[in-house]
């Protein structure tokens, strides 16, 4: 298989650069300054699952399909992470935006 060491560091950093700081615009947008940790997970997985659409821009070739299965794979072992409480930037931002906003 190709190396995907882009989408590798992608999967790492997609609920903290992207789908964590979009949960809390939602959260403000719809001025709720105090979500349950259960809410702010579910809306940065809900996030974090639209980069399938990206996904889905790829050709479906062989070497396309093994791309986006591999990235798939990433993607679902992050949204674990995230599940479970054990991202620590995800709940880092939680506790910055429950607790300061």
């Amino acid at each position: 298989m190709a190396d995907y060491f882009e989408v590798d560091r992608l999967a790492e950093d997609i609920a903290k650069i992207y789908a964590s700081q979009l949960a809390v615009s939602m959260f403000k947008v719809n001025n709720n300054k105090r979500p349950s940790k259960e809410e702010f997970r579910g809306l940065v997985i809900d996030f974090m699952n639209q980069f399938e659409f990206s996904l889905s821009k790829f050709p479906d070739t062989e070497e396309g399909i093994k791309f986006k299965e591999y990235t798939k794979t990433l993607l679902k072992k992050e949204i674990d992470i995230v599940r479970e409480g054990k991202n620590k930037e995800v709940e880092k931002r939680y506790k910055y935006y429950t607790e300061y906003s």
